[in-house]
């Protein structure tokens, strides 16, 4: 496909690097030509330097040519031009960002109808949704939900005394033997990810990732070393719009909030917009305001500015006061390293969120898709296509490739997790780990 992808920020970026590693045409444009030549040095893509809204700039990108138009920019009339001029020259779809709660919603859908934007992103209250799944699970490095929640996807680093480590994984599914409520699918150690086998034996500090039907949460919580955190009180530093839309969700939980924001102004209108926080004035880098408000006691700190260096910082010290568990988000991949070490119980990136939604339209018959900020595993939901190689099919005779493990099986409404002697029908949906470079084999067996 031909992907046109206008803004080469944090979200643009993470974009275009999936879909260029898997063989799509990719053209990034954005007026700052540094970040355009970073894309170029690193990626098989192409680059136009210019602004999303020159309809000469976006000629020179091929848009007439363009299957579909990614308008990821921080300025949401930006987006909007581009996907209108998208729609004017025929491109089948459009995705645009937007940030202001009006244009995203009810308000602004003739608007957006007008204007032809078939998908709209908002990767602020992504992020917020994400460090929700952190908090209430306790220890996690990401949770997913999939096949209508029926299936859930946790990340969790092991520690040195989990039950499961110095075991293989076949000997894992020996002990839970005859039906299993959870599978592990992904693992990440020095520095390389991969989809795991039944020799794979578990060692300490591997990030895994399993697979678990709804059922089987409270015991994958238990062996993993993981547990449901009973919240009471949150503190919140930075009073961005991530952090506003966190906050409110906390609110709804009655959980108490404090948040620590720099600008008076913006203090000002998150005590106006979520009354029942304490909205604190100050800078979350100077360590005094930290301690006045006794950061150690809260039962979590997420820090949630713009900027990384404060952000992890602000983690470290809160951790060493004694806080329960610590949250950054992070924008520069690069960094990960550094806050596994360091003991930073969880980072998340605006950029993963909304890149899922992006391959699942691009992808078109995928009904999720789940990526990470390591390595490039990703899981896919789709569904079994009548008449298709997996129609009828158990799970062993289908000779999937290498790196890929199909993981569960919705059908009726109910998860189980798939086994070699599973039979498949069409119209199942089934969880699968996969690499970019083997997508299109799997789907050919399933469509």
């Amino acid at each position: 496909m031909r992907i046109l992808v206008v803004g080469a920020g944090e979200v643009g970026s993470y974009i275009a690097e999936r879909l260029s590693r898997e063989g799509n045409d990719v053209v990034v444009v954005d007026q700052h030509s540094g970040q355009l030549d970073a894309l170029a040095s690193e990626f098989d893509l192409f680059t136009v330097n210019g602004s999303g809204t020159n309809p000469n700039v976006l000629a020179e990108a091929g848009l007439d040519r363009a299957d579909v138009v990614v308008a990821v920019t921080d300025s949401d009339e930006v987006n909007l031009l581009a996907c209108m001029q998208a729609k004017q020259q025929g491109v089948p779809a459009t995705v645009a960002r937007l940030q202001d709660s009006d244009l995203r919603g009810a308000a602004g859908r003739e608007l957006r109808s007008a204007i032809g934007v078939d998908l709209v992103l908002d990767p602020d209250e992504q992020t917020a949704d994400a460090i929700m799944d952190l908090l209430v699970f306790h220890g996690a490095s990401d949770i997913n939900e999939l096949a209508n929640g029926e299936v859930l996807v946790v990340g969790a680093r092991l520690a040195p005394d989990a039950p499961l480590v110095g075991k293989t994984i076949a000997e894992i599914g020996a002990y839970y033997e005859p039906e299993w409520d959870f599978i592990f699918g992904a693992l990440a150690r020095d520095g390389e990810v991969a989809v795991m086998r039944r020799e794979t034996t578990l060692q300490p500090n591997d990030l895994v990732r399993v697979v678990c039907r709804r059922q089987g949460r409270r015991e994958l919580v238990q062996i993993m070393g993981l547990s449901h955190s009973d919240l009471r009180r949150v503190m919140i530093l930075g009073g961005g719009r991530t952090a506003g839309l966190l906050a409110g969700r906390l609110l709804e939980r009655h959980i108490d909030v404090v948040i620590i924001e720099i600008l008076h102004e913006r203090c000002l209108e998150l005590s106006e917009r979520h009354a029942g926080a304490l909205v604190l004035h100050g800078d979350i880098t100077d360590i005094d305001v930290l301690a006045r408000e006794d950061i150690g006691s809260f039962d979590a700190v997420v820090a949630a500015t713009g900027e990384d260096d404060a952000n992890v910082l602000a983690c470290l010290y809160a951790k060493s006061e004694g806080a329960a568990e610590t949250i950054a988000v992070v924008h520069r991949l690069s960094l990960l390293p550094l806050l596994e070490q360091v003991g930073i119980d969880a980072a998340l990136s605006p950029r993963t969120a909304s890149a899922n939604m992006v391959l699942r339209m691009v992808r078109g018959d995928v009904t999720a898709v789940a990526t990470f900020l390591e390595g490039n595993v990703e899981i896919l939901e789709f569904e079994v296509g009548a008449g298709s190689r997996a129609d009828g099919s158990l799970v062993r005779d289908l000779h999937l490739p290498g790196q890929m493990l199909l993981a569960a099986i919705l059908r009726d409404g109910k998860a189980r997790i798939a086994r070699g002697h599973s039979e498949l029908r069409a119209r199942d949906h089934v969880v699968a780990f996969v690499t970019p470079d083997c997508v299109d084999e799997v789907k050919q067996a399933f469509r």
